[in-house]
Parts: structure tokens; C-alpha cells; sequence
């Protein structure tokens, strides 16, 4: 088989491939004796058809095409591999299949011609030396207070309360009926799970649907109440989403928290340390890591966003299709993680705009992959088996014992983040790197989409009147 390979832009190479006539006749005789040994025609044995009668009952055209389809898939992995290319996907014909059929004679030469993606060929420069901002997360004394505080409400005592209206904090005790608003006209039954005794309720903003809790605090025992709400929009019941309802609500009893005192005693309770003293240097010393680790993050990706002005490299389809469905398939697992029915997210309607959405996204992703291996390659950045070795192990400390794990698959996934880590880790060696106070870039970027958002409303509006 004759192949002539041509290189094409956006990593494509282009392949010109001839068929032997002796294959195009084999191919054909193949295909004509697979029919005839499957096919039930009337008045003939398995095998024994006549090829005239099989050209009749199956049609010329439909027969050359299953041919076409064998020969053009086969001989292209055969080019493949004869010219020692590293495909990426599946192949493009320069001509239509149906043309092909037309010019497809058994017994002649065939020639095709087709595309395969190939891995791009990236070029990085100016990457030694960025100019980076980033913000950094300081560490805050007062989320150790509040971690403390928290843990001291959860190991409260609820303690009956009486002489005074409940107050937010305080946990009631209630019955409760709640009906779906109709044109202003509340209906007679109570909708699915809209009706409760000796329901307890924590009094904390946000906890229940918005105006429910806000409705309780100021009653006292015994009182009875009714009050509109308005489920949201995005609520997990799609029937009740978005609907005015009515609840009327029986209070029953109020009970307050009573804390424990923040001593030793409390710090036995609540972890591992003898003394209060102990757990607070502790949770200290930990946020304080945790503010380090947010800002190398932030660094990080800092990095990652500038790194990608300096590649240059065409991207084929194939790859950006391939990292897509990789992040569709991340997604899909984490919303069954959190119970979500992943069918009512994607579905034939919605995939391919979410596919095309995802599209940009996707793309910057590979970019910023690739240009990372590049400058690893050029800056001889390697990683040893036994840092690989020693990250998988910590790895697997971190599954659950039934997980099925390809331990190939770790291998490699390990060994590219470590990859990743020690060329970001390089960059930023050689980078200038400004750190800003948190929420500085968020508030520009803000300013900057707010201003974007104003030029193109002003340009709409001078196009506007320019029409008129």
C-alpha cells in the first residue's frame, strides 16, 4: 500500500493513501461471501446465492459501501503504523464518503485521501522571569475564636426556656402545616412533606427556606402562626420550585443553649490535647499553614493564567474534545456525589450547548498543561520513582478500602502533578511576584467585567441610534 503523509495546520497530517487492486478485489469477495453466508433469500442455501441475485435483493451501492467502510478504516491504521504517526483520534476524509462510493470499483486502485490529529507541536518562550500578582491569604486570629465557638455550640446542652418570646439561636419545638398559594387562594391539603410534629427547628438564619425562621423568632410558647413563603427558584423539589406557599405553625416549646465553659475539661471533649492552651497553639499553627497553602494556591494559579501567553501551538479538535469530556465526566461524578440526578443536567438538549460552553474553558486547561510540559522539558525538570513512589503511597492512605484503583493509572496521574508542581514550583522561583491583599484581583476583575459590560451596552446603543 502506497502512503504519502503531508503536514497540516492545527496538528493534522494529511494522508494520501492507494489502494492495490488486488486488495480492493479480496476486500470485495470478502464482503460478498460474508452476505451469503448470513443472509435467509428464499429458494437458496446459506452460502449458495448466486452473486447477481445478492447484488439484486441487497443493492450494488449498499454492498461497495460496507466494503469502503473495511477497506478506508483498515488501511488507515495500516498507514498509521506503517508511517510511524502518533494519532490522536479518528480520522476525516477530504472527499464524501459518497464519492467515494461512486468512484469505488472492485478489482481497481483506490485512492482517498484523509486527516488524522496528531499531538501538537508546542513552541514556549519568555517564560523565565513572569511578572505575577497574586493574593495573599493572610492568616486571621479570630477563625481560631470562631472554630472554637462553634465546636462549644455543638456540644451545647439545650436547656427549656420560659417568660420570653424565642430568640434567634434558640431550637423550638413546633407543629407545622405548610400549603401551596394558588391566584392568592391557599389550598386545602398540605403539599408532600409539607406537614410535621414535634418538629425541632434551630433558629438559624438561612437554615430553612428564606422568611421561615425569621417568621418563628419573636413567639412564644403556645402561640400559633401563619406566614407566606416563597420557595426559590433553584429549590431541589422541581414541583415546589419557585411556588407561593402558606405555613401555620404551632409552637410547642423553646429551649436555649447553654454552653460549656472553654477549659480544659471542654478541650479533652472536643480532641486529643490535655489543655485549652495546647488546642488553641494547635488550631493556630494550623490555619496559619492553611493561609500558606491558599496563597501558594493562589500563586500557583496565578502562574498558570501567565504561562499561557507564552506557547505558541495549534490545538487540534480531537485533544480539545477529549478534555472536554473529561470535564463533563469530573462534574457528572461530583453531582452524584452530592445526589443530584446527573441525566436532569445533561441531557440531548442541553449537552451540546453545555459542551460549547465548556468549550473555552477546555482549551485554556490544555494550553496551560502544555506549556507547562514544555518549559519541564527545556528546564530538564524531572521527577524521581521514589518521589512517585512515595506520593501514591500517600495517595492510597486517603481512599476508602473498596475503591477500585488502576494502579497504572495512579502511577501517571501522580507523576504529571508532580510533574505540574515542580515546574510551577521553577517558575515561580524565577518569577517577579507581587502579593496582594485578599479579594484585591476579585474586586478588579469585577470593576473590569463591569466596564466591559457598560462599553458593549454603549455600543449597542450607539448602533441603535445610528439606525435609526
Amino acid at each position: 500500500m502506497k502512503v504519502t503523509q503531508e503536514k497540516l495546520p492545527a496538528s493534522q497530517v494529511g494522508l494520501d493513501i492507494e489502494i492495490p487492486a488486488d486488495t480492493t478485489k479480496k476486500s470485495y469477495d470478502r464482503v460478498i461471501s460474508q452476505y451469503k453466508r448470513s443472509l435467509n433469500i428464499p429458494g437458496f442455501r446459506k452460502g449458495k446465492v448466486p452473486t447477481q441475485v445478492l447484488l439484486n435483493r441487497v443493492g450494488a451501492e449498499r454492498i461497495k459501501a460496507a466494503v469502503l467502510e473495511e477497506m478506508i478504516q483498515n488501511s488507515i491504521e495500516q498507514a498509521i503504523q506503517q508511517e510511524s504517526i502518533d494519532a490522536l483520534g479518528n480520522y476525516g476524509l477530504k472527499d464524501s464518503f459518497e464519492e467515494l462510493v461512486d468512484r469505488f470499483n472492485p478489482g481497481q486502485v483506490l485512492s482517498f485521501s484523509a486527516t488524522v490529529d496528531v499531538p501538537p507541536e508546542a513552541k514556549v518562550s519568555n517564560y523565565s522571569g513572569l511578572s505575577i500578582t497574586a493574593e495573599e491569604i493572610a492568616y486571621d486570629p479570630t477563625k481560631v475564636d470562631e472554630y472554637l465557638e462553634e465546636r462549644r455550640s455543638e456540644e451545647a446542652d439545650l436547656v427549656p426556656v420560659e417568660g420570653r418570646p424565642c430568640e434567634a439561636g434558640d431550637t423550638v419545638t413546633a407543629d407545622y402545616t405548610g400549603v401551596l398559594v394558588k391566584d392568592g387562594t391557599p389550598e386545602a391539603e398540605p403539599f408532600e412533606g409539607g406537614s410535621a410534629e414535634d418538629f425541632q427547628i434551630e433558629l438559624t438564619e438561612g437554615r430553612f427556606i428564606a422568611g421561615f425562621v425569621e417568621s418563628i423568632i419573636g413567639m412564644e410558647a403556645g402561640e400559633t402562626k401563619t406566614f407566606p413563603v416563597t420557595f426559590p427558584e433553584e429549590y431541589g423539589r422541581e414541583e415546589l420550585a419557585g411556588q407561593d406557599a402558606q405555613f401555620t405553625i404551632v409552637l410547642k416549646e423553646i429551649k436555649a443553649k447553654e454552653l460549656p465553659e472553654l477549659d480544659d475539661d471542654f478541650a479533652k471533649a472536643v480532641s486529643e490535647f490535655d489543655t485549652l492552651a495546647e488546642l488553641r497553639a494547635s488550631l493556630e499553627e494550623q490555619r496559619q499553614e492553611d493561609a500558606k497553602a491558599a496563597t501558594k494556591n493562589n500563586i500557583a494559579e496565578a502562574i498558570r493564567k501567565e504561562i499561557v501567553d507564552c506557547i505558541e501551538v495549534e490545538l487540534p479538535k480531537t485533544l480539545v474534545d477529549r478534555e472536554i469530556e473529561m470535564m463533563l465526566t469530573q462534574t457528572a461524578m461530583q453531582l452524584q456525589q452530592y445526589g443530584i440526578d446527573v441525566r436532569q443536567v445533561y441531557n440531548e438538549q442541553n449537552l451540546p450547548q453545555i459542551r460549547e460552553r465548556s468549550r473555552p474553558e477546555a482549551e485554556t486547561k490544555l494550553l496551560q498543561d502544555l506549556a507547562l510540559r514544555e518549559v519541564a522539558k527545556l528546564e530538564s525538570i524531572e521527577v524521581s520513582e521514589a518521589e512517585v513512589n512515595e506520593r501514591v503511597a500517600e495517595v492510597k492512605t486517603q481512599l476508602k478500602d473498596d475503591q477500585d484503583i488502576d494502579p497504572d493509572r495512579l502511577q501517571e496521574y501522580v507523576r504529571d502533578d508532580l510533574m505540574t508542581q515542580k515546574t510551577i514550583d521553577w517558575l515561580q522561583e524565577h518569577a517577579t511576584i507581587e502579593l496582594v491583599p485578599e479579594g484585591t484581583l476579585t474586586k478588579n476583575e469585577e470593576a473590569e467585567a463591569t466596564e466591559e459590560a457598560e462599553a458593549v451596552e454603549a455600543a449597542d446603543a450607539t448602533v441603535d441610534v445610528t439606525a435609526e
